[in-house]
């Protein structure tokens, strides 16, 4: 070969690789963490526990902490634990006034995590996290190593085209560049496509080799998609109920379940004259939960526990208790119109149909979001007899619908109870299974104030579903 066929064969080659070489990969990073919150019945005190989002390690873990109003000031006691040991501690000092107060930990590596809080006034709360990793996905190894080795063959090339005697030499780098850049553009153009890892804590059990390899340990996941529905167990104890949550299968305590809704477990308590309570209980074990009921009546109580297993679902596990108290009952509330909770005039206009569609008029739209969403009803029927608690237990309608906040385009993580932009109405849509008499209660949110609004829903046979 000439001079003129190598210089021309050199250009080309060089054309080449700068062509490729500026291109850009379609490469994602590594999955990213969101802001965790997590509703706490501590003792007395109705918290929102907001872990934020770590994305590199060792890291600080700032820790907020959402007050509502008559929570009580005092010290919170933190505690971050990888694999049983405590490796940081913090307090968070609450103040008079509700509104969010801050602490800060430190998480050293990637992996299971579990904050605890407590007040010293009973059982801690703990709470499992997982810190992320940084992964580097299969086809973003594919794309980059490609490319690097699509350099080494094309310097090769250009070597041995100027040294080499016979510039057919040559040809095999360029074969090996060709096949580094196939490999680096096919593991490009797939990116776009290639599914997301399995998240460790939520898909896959979160030890520390499935959230620092997430890929490599997909198939090994623990993950059972039938998991049987759990048994739920209540007992009186000091100031409150103990949970127990137990596998139906096995009989042994669950340790599985998932942040829901901004809980781990929603319990709700319908006391025998029909006042309910929206609780988070405190896990203090596997299995194990405890709360506190402010203030008992004395009578049967409706309990159900909506909480979420890991491959499971949601679950919705219904039980009583007995508990004796001194409180005086409730009366009967009304159905739909005009009243003041706490002080706040609310105006509640029932449509009914099929579906019926409930809304609460509030004064203003300076609504907060509770555990997500704008809004919470709660329905139980039909209910016969005048003890609300009991009634409500054996009901075979139990439901709980959400009242969604407007998305916000670009916006990954929920707005927090800071943002009091909401409202002022908030609609529900429900459809009754069955005629009959209905107790439902709306919840919504308003200066750091959990407003409880009950109401009672007579459906005619003209008005159920049929």
């Amino acid at each position: 070969m000439g001079t003129t066929p190598k210089a021309t064969l050199l250009f080309l080659l060089a054309l080449l690789g700068i062509t490729l070489g500026t291109g850009t990969a379609h490469a994602d990073g590594a999955p990213a963490g969101t802001d965790i919150q997590v509703a706490q019945t501590l003792g007395a005190r109705e918290l929102t526990v907001i872990i934020r989002r770590v994305d590199t390690t060792p890291s600080p873990l700032r820790v907020d902490v959402v007050t509502h109003q008559g929570t009580a000031p005092g010290t919170l006691h933190l505690t971050a634990a990888a694999d049983g040991v405590v490796t940081s501690r913090g307090d968070v000092v609450l103040g008079a006034e509700p509104g969010m107060y801050p602490g800060t930990l430190q998480v050293g590596k990637p992996g299971p995590w579990q904050l605890s809080l407590s007040d010293g006034s009973g059982p801690a709360a703990t709470i499992p996290f997982v810190v992320p990793a940084r992964v580097v996905p299969p086809w973003e190894k594919a794309t980059y190593g490609g490319f690097v080795a699509a350099g080494v063959f094309l310097l090769l090339a250009l070597v041995v085209g100027v040294r080499a005697r016979r510039t057919a030499f040559a040809l095999i780098p360029a074969g090996g560049l060709v096949a580094a850049l196939a490999v680096a553009v096919t593991g490009a153009l797939l990116s776009a496509s290639s599914p997301p890892p399995p998240a460790p804590g939520s898909q896959l059990d979160p030890t520390f080799d499935n959230v620092t390899d997430p890929y490599a340990n997909a198939r090994l996941s623990t993950v059972d998609y039938s998991r049987p529905p759990v048994n739920l167990a209540v007992r009186p104890a000091p100031d409150g109920l103990q949970l127990g949550f137990t596998d139906g299968a096995t009989g042994r305590p669950v340790d599985d379940l998932l942040i829901h809704d901004n809980a781990l477990v929603h319990l709700v308590v319908v006391s025998p004259s029909g006042r309910m309570s929206h609780l988070h209980p405190v896990r203090v074990g596997p299995g194990d939960y405890r709360v506190r009921v402010a203030d008992p009546e004395a009578g049967t109580y409706a309990v159900a526990a909506e909480l979420v297993r890991r491959g499971g679902g949601v679950q919705l596990a219904r039980s009583t208790v007995d508990l004796s108290g001194t409180a005086a009952p409730a009366s009967e509330p009304p159905g739909a119109g005009p009243r003041t909770i706490d002080g706040v005039p609310v105006d509640l206009t029932i449509s009914p149909g099929t579906p019926t569609t409930v809304t609460a008029h509030f004064p203003a739209g300076d609504l907060q979001p509770w555990l997500g969403m704008l809004g919470h009803l709660i329905v139980a029927g039909p209910i016969t007899g005048p003890d609300v608690g009991a009634g409500a237990a054996k009901a075979p309608t139990w439901a709980h619908v959400h009242a969604m906040i407007p998305p916000v385009a670009g916006q990954l993580d929920r707005p927090d109870e800071t943002v009091a932009a909401y409202g002022p109405d908030v609609s529900y849509t429900y459809t009754f299974a069955a005629p009959g008499r209905y107790r439902i209660w709306l919840q919504a949110e308003r200066g750091y104030h959990v407003l409880t609004i009950p109401a009672v829903v007579d459906v005619p046979t003209t008005g159920a579903a049929r």
